[in-house]
């Protein structure tokens, strides 16, 4: 099913793959100014460039691109467990079922990849290290961006992450997805730092990093980007110097469990906006956090502080409920993004034996009202609250 879904998807990603193997093995490891070719077909159903076209026939050659963002992607002992199968091999089908054609219809999706890719033994919490075949199937899901600046990109030592980031290059020529926030040298560092993608002719840039690592900082190489003010400036003005027409900033950041943003997240944005930043997008706290908007003399900046968990084994106050980010870019007929939209869809992550056999993210909205599909009228009753309690506590609406 999921290949039937993904046909025109995986017949963009062929094309875009093959683009970027070329480039490979005639320049080995891009350089930094190098744009990756990856051209989807743009949107054009939002809402906002209807009414613009409604209200001024002149604006017909408005379009909309869509960006997908979900949160933390983990996995932990018991999802270990419950993915393996009688050959020893592990089977991650019907996490993302109801979420998979969002992610592979918008033209760029990301995922924060809390895990290494380190290899056996796999383990789970505190020290995360997942079969190969996970990241994968995230990419046959739609992600085009794994995010990998995070606290346990370091849990396996610097050979795990010698090891994660040579998996994460082989999914790049074999499905084009792309990684971002650690790397094997300097010159792979400047490659992805910022990451730089084309879309629609219009170039973004993806600058992700960590406030820390739990194993201690390491080597320089291989490494991940940290909130290193100087570096994430220079990334900025790369970002700018390669003519990007939208920055994203990816922090991974804030206070665990906490559902409102600190005041050194607010102090960080502020910075980032003000030195060109377009849009943020925070990750790490495990729950969904507030949003805002940071004004600058440049306009208004979007900021999302946490998306929470995208599925996880996680069952705490807030940690099964997250968000997935839908951003709407609105560009005129001179190509200039005139309009960042948001839109919410909150997601919730449930464990094996209450919903399904095994654990799977769904989307609220479509489960409301359908308590007795629900093998556990618990869960059910337990997300709908949920839905409710952070609706109040964070104001989005979804």
């Amino acid at each position: 099913m999921l290949q039937d879904r993904k046909t025109s998807r995986d017949s963009r990603k062929r094309r875009y793959a093959g683009a970027l193997a070329a480039a490979v093995l005639l320049h080995g490891i891009p350089s930094a100014g190098w744009v990756h070719p990856y051209q989807p077909p743009h949107v054009r159903d939002s809402a906002i460039v209807r009414q613009a076209l409604e209200s001024n026939p002149a604006s017909r050659s408005m379009d909309t691109l869509t960006l997908a963002f979900i949160g933390d992607v983990m996995l932990h002992q018991a999802q270990i467990a419950g993915s393996l199968r009688d050959d020893g091999s592990h089977d991650f089908t019907g996490y993302f079922s109801s979420i998979a054609d969002d992610l592979a219809e918008a033209d760029i999706a990301t995922a924060n990849m809390e895990f290494t890719l380190a290899g056996e033994p796999y383990t789970g919490y505190p020290s995360f290290s997942a079969p190969d075949s996970y990241a994968e199937y995230m990419a046959e899901c739609g992600i085009d961006v794994f995010l990998t600046a995070n606290n346990h990109i370091l849990d396996k030592g610097e050979k795990g992450l010698a090891r994660t980031i040579r998996t994460y290059r082989e999914l790049e020529r074999k499905y084009g997805v792309r990684m971002t926030g650690c790397a094997e040298n300097e010159e792979a560092m400047l490659a992805g730092y910022p990451l730089m993608m084309s879309c629609d002719g219009l170039k973004i840039a993806f600058i992700n990093f960590t406030y820390g690592t739990n194993t201690g900082f390491g080597k320089t190489f291989p490494g991940t980007n940290y909130t290193d003010m100087e570096k994430i400036a220079g990334a900025i003005k790369r970002a700018e110097d390669l003519g990007a027409g939208l920055i994203i900033a990816l922090p991974h950041w804030g206070e665990e469990y906490s559902t409102s943003h600190s005041g050194s997240q607010e102090k960080l944005a502020q910075w980032l906006a003000d030195k060109g930043v377009g849009l943020i997008v925070g990750t790490h706290p495990h729950v969904v956090q507030d949003t805002g908007i940071i004004g600058t003399d440049k306009g208004e900046v979007p900021v999302i502080y946490s998306l929470g968990n995208a599925i996880s084994n996680m069952s705490a106050r807030n940690t099964q409920i997250g968000l997935m980010l839908e951003m709407k870019i609105i560009r005129d007929g001179f190509g200039e993004v005139v309009s960042l939209e948001p839109c919410y869809t909150f997601l919730w992550t449930s464990l094996p034996g209450r919903l399904a056999g095994r654990h799977c993210t769904v989307k609220v909205k479509d489960m409301l009202g359908k308590r007795d599909e629900w093998i556990s009228p618990y869960e059910y009753d337990k997300m709908v609250s949920t839905y409710s309690d952070i609706k109040e506590v964070t104001g989005i609406e979804d």
